[in-house]
């Protein structure tokens, strides 16, 4: 069934804000994201990493830190003002989300908490402000990222992770569902007036499956993936070039010295109109993946990271999509 917005949420979120990864080699990923991806190194500390796109003006978009284990620790999200975070606190104590206040660097105030199928979450109003670099031309590497973008997080139930971060004024703009119905196989929600800030999947979760940043033009992805081939990175390049279906985005997928999944991409239209419907796409039509361009490997569709403390569950729904080596065995 399909969810409503809620046109009066009880704080306001703006947009997909920064995300944060344990790394087991903080070194060797600090390496991989700036030189095969592109991200601007802004800090560094004896166990972080702060990086950011080449136009944001915000401290980090992507936290590297120092683990034992590769886990995906936090999704971030941005909110408009301090008292969208006092907001927020008040709305989770009342309705029961475990929450916490935490003193986190370059950040303003901020609440961590665990949305109701377990993925793990951060608020935000503000962060230190530094320069963008995004007419720097001389400094532009690999795929040349701009800013972050979206994340896609695979869960157990898709059904309900919509239903709540709809509720908290999230708007769907295309969904997928079992043919002929709307049983929600996977749900594309935006803020911030593209086509997503937050998307889950189904699948066994919660585990993040990928974060984004969007690049300038279709030959920046081709430079991508020539830099990681030039740099002993060609294998990790996990999916793609290819054309999305939804969201109509060129991308290629890309996966860390920790197997964490990052995607570059290009092309996702406005969706900004209130009166505008979602698109909806049959979970059987191949096209929804990819309008061309070879389908996605075994593990593109079943491999993501863990978040830390966070029991993964077998997917409500069930099924068998086709993947590269289906494919392949059946042509």
């Amino acid at each position: 069934m399909l969810p409503e917005t809620n046109p009066a949420p009880p704080f306001t979120i703006t947009r997909a804000s920064h995300v944060s990864l344990g790394v087991t080699d903080l070194e060797a990923s600090r390496d991989f994201y700036r030189d095969v991806i592109g991200l601007v190194v802004t800090e560094e500390t004896d166990d972080a990493v702060y990086l950011r796109g080449l136009e944001e003006a915000a401290h980090h978009s992507l936290v590297l830190e120092r683990a034992a284990e590769a886990k995906a620790h936090r999704v971030g999200l941005r909110v408009r003002s301090d008292a969208d975070i006092a907001a927020a606190e008040a709305h989770f104590a009342a309705t029961g989300i475990h929450h916490r206040r935490v003193e986190k660097p370059h950040q303003g105030p901020t609440l961590q908490f665990t949305d109701p199928v377990g993925t793990r979450m951060e608020l935000t109003s503000s962060m230190d402000v530094v320069d963008r670099r995004m007419q720097h031309y001389d400094e532009y590497r690999a795929g040349f990222p701009q800013r972050l973008d979206h994340y896609q997080v695979v869960t157990y139930d898709v059904q309900a992770a919509t239903d709540f971060w709809t509720g908290l004024g999230m708007r769907l703009s295309e969904y997928t569902a079992k043919d002929g119905t709307d049983e929600l196989w996977g749900s594309w929600m935006e803020v911030k007036g593209n086509t997503h800030d937050l998307v889950f999947t189904n699948g066994r979760g919660p585990r993040l499956h990928h974060f984004a940043y969007a690049v300038p033009d279709g030959s920046s992805l081709l430079h991508a993936a020539d830099v990681a081939g030039s740099l002993g990175f060609g294998d990790e390049i996990d999916r793609g070039p290819g054309r999305h279906g939804i969201s109509n985005a060129l991308f290629l997928y890309l996966r860390d010295p920790d197997q964490h999944r990052i995607e570059l991409f290009n092309t996702h239209y406005q969706f900004i109109d209130l009166e505008t419907p979602p698109i909806r796409w049959d979970v059987s039509n191949p096209r929804r993946a990819q309008l061309w361009g070879m389908p996605a490997s075994n593990r593109w569709f079943f491999e993501a990271s863990e978040f830390p403390g966070e029991a993964v569950h077998e997917p409500r729904l069930t099924a068998s999509p086709e993947t590269l080596e289906t494919y392949l065995g059946l042509h």
